[in-house]
């Protein structure tokens, strides 16, 4: 069975955790902040450590740093589990080496899925790295990982900029190159043969953009759009080909994540095409508000054409429905605001 060390200062938090890990036949240990996480990583050596960051005493950045400076601990996977979202943060901790970053609130799939795979992963490399072999020492400066090769371009690439409602890339275009998000949202649409524009997607901070194809350059199939102030890292075709032809790890986890977005895509289609308008609606405006990394209170600022866009409604349409859920008291509108008052009433509109 294997040890797994849980540093969380939410007792809660730290509890449902525990309670899911050992559901899935782990052991747990568990600490209240970052000193005793220490202690406890260097008394129990465990096979892998889940830290959260805002922590008091020691934060989780102390902790990754005291762990791999002592020889005993350093080779322990480490994943990260916080609330903070931004780029600068998660390249922060992967720059320190962490193996994996988990933002509050995840799902029990995701959580599971990172600790199997970064114990396999420690695993492979302690079967095949024997001792007099160089093959960890020939790769360590190469792109090993997913957060690697973000870093990657974050180090590397072509920084742009562009204003609320710039243009970054028009279908028919040829593609050179892949991107990025640093901050800001782009949304991704095209026009049907009527002139109505469809919203395929939203890209947040942390996502790639611009995929096509790096076997050959082919033009791309829709039109990217940034929603607010954007910043992209922008990477060569060819680079990247070459990075993920070296390593076959970083394709896999590259692949994984084109796949999760395919998945997205399907499941708002189906949306579009099976769901009423009321469901199409209240399941835009949550769609929104999690791109935009908002709390539902907090409101969010759209266009009523991107909402009735990504909904696939017309836009009279989604304006009387947005109405009928004002006098239903499920949202708040001012202006070009609307801001979520029931969540869960939100949530159940069919």
């Amino acid at each position: 069975m294997k040890t797994i060390l849980l540093i969380e200062d939410d007792a809660a938090l730290r509890e449902n955790t525990e309670e899911l890990l050992e559901l899935s036949d782990y052991k747990v240990l568990t600490a209240p902040n970052g000193t005793l996480g220490v202690e406890t990583a260097l008394r129990e050596i465990p096979d892998l450590i889940i830290c959260d960051i805002m922590m008091p005493e020691l934060d989780g950045y102390g902790v990754l740093s005291a762990l791999s400076s002592n020889t005993i601990t350093q080779h322990i996977p480490f994943i990260f589990l916080s609330a903070k979202t931004e780029h600068k943060e998660i390249r922060k901790g992967m720059d320190l080496g962490a193996d994996d970053y988990l933002t509050k609130p995840f799902e029990e799939d995701e959580l599971i899925s990172a600790v199997e795979s970064r114990l396999a992963k420690a695993t492979l490399l302690s079967n095949m790295v024997q001792p007099g072999q160089q093959a960890e020492k020939d790769n360590e400066d190469g792109v090993r990982n997913l957060n690697e090769l973000k870093n990657f371009f974050d180090d590397h690439g072509k920084i742009l900029k562009y204003e609320k409602g710039e243009t970054i890339f028009r279908n028919g275009q040829y593609a050179t190159m892949v991107y990025l998000i640093l901050k800001g949202v782009v949304k991704t649409h095209k026009m049907d043969d009527n002139g109505k524009e469809l919203i395929t997607n939203l890209h947040k901070a942390d996502d790639f953009l611009g995929f096509t194809s790096l076997m050959e350059s082919i033009p791309y199939t829709e039109e990217a759009t940034s929603v607010e102030q954007v910043e992209l890292a922008g990477v060569p075709i060819s680079d990247l080909k070459e990075i993920l032809t070296k390593n076959k790890n970083v394709s896999l986890e590259l692949l994984n994540v084109l796949s999760n977005s395919i998945s997205e895509v399907k499941e708002q289609l189906l949306q579009m095409a099976f769901s009423s308008v009321r469901r199409k609606t209240a399941n835009t405006i949550l769609q929104f508000t999690e791109v935009l990394n908002k709390k539902p209170h907090d409101g969010i600022k759209i266009s009523r054409y991107d909402l009735a866009s990504v909904a696939g409604i017309a836009t009279e349409s989604l304006i009387r429905t947005l109405s009928d859920f004002k006098k239903k008291g499920l949202i708040e509108i001012e202006g070009r605001n609307i801001k979520i008052v029931d969540l869960e009433g939100l949530q159940e509109v069919n």
